[in-house]
């Protein structure tokens, strides 16, 4: 048995995100469908994690199983992109150990939001539009209070299937980028909804509808009807997934 990654990216905006789901369009389905065609044998694709509805990826990893060796890896990537929709690009695909894995090798993984600060027709589908006035130092502020804490069960999706919704946060900060307003959150997971939750949080704290005491509140009441509401799908890009390569 071989066992390869793929480095890909996609826009989300016409998906239900990676995984795939009865009845919605999905990246992994997507991507097995032309790889069993390609490769001429159903082909399953393991992900480097779960993204919503709508949730873009600049750079996502996956891996997948083949009996015998790709002759020409650079020319299956082709091949793909060929078959592959315009919203869906495959980078790379080389060889690695039988054990490598997508998802558990992941070192960290880190999202950027993106929000545009008024009208801007470029920025329709991958940013949120706000429009108010923000106190962005009061948002990083409290930005910086996320890495005293692990347990984020108050920006946590409820009744989800995880054994734990302790996070290591390593770096959490807002910044500005052309026409945009970007947060930047990087930790060894996340649990689902999260990011889009902060943001919201954050958001009500640029607002000052909320104080940094309150925030800190939020975390610690570990409930998710004390967090803000989430910010839209179509501003959330995975943008960086983190592995020892030489490892793999």
């Amino acid at each position: 048995m071989k066992r390869y990654f793929i480095h890909l990216a996609y826009n989300g905006a016409n998906y239900c995100g990676w995984q795939a789901q009865p009845h919605s369009p999905s990246v992994q389905a997507k991507l097995e469908r032309c790889l069993s065609i390609k490769l001429g044998h159903t082909t399953e694709v393991t992900g480097c994690g779960r993204t919503d509805t709508g949730v873009h990826a600049r750079c996502y990893y996956a891996h997948f199983n083949v009996d015998s060796p790709i002759e020409n890896c650079g020319e299956l990537a082709y091949r793909l992109n060929v078959f592959l929709p315009n919203d869906i690009v495959v980078y790379r695909i080389w060889e690695v150990n039988p054990e490598s894995h997508a998802r558990f090798d992941a070192l960290s993984r880190t999202y950027h939001y993106q929000i545009v600060r008024g009208k801007n027709p470029f920025h329709q589908d991958d940013a949120y539009a706000y429009y108010g006035p923000l106190d962005v130092e009061k948002m990083q502020q409290a930005a910086d209070l996320l890495k005293e804490y692990t347990d984020f069960t108050s920006f946590s999706k409820l009744h989800t299937q995880v054994k734990t919704n302790n996070c290591k946060i390593m770096e959490a900060r807002w910044f500005e980028q052309d026409d945009l307003l970007v947060f930047r959150i990087k930790a060894d997971r996340f649990l689902r909804n999260m990011v889009r939750a902060i943001v919201g949080t954050l958001l009500e704290v640029g607002k000052g509808k909320m104080t940094l005491d309150e925030f800190k509140k939020v975390i610690e009441q570990k409930d998710r009807c004390s967090a803000g509401e989430s910010v839209p799908a179509q501003g959330l890009f995975l943008q960086e997934v983190e592995y020892d390569f030489s490892a793999l």
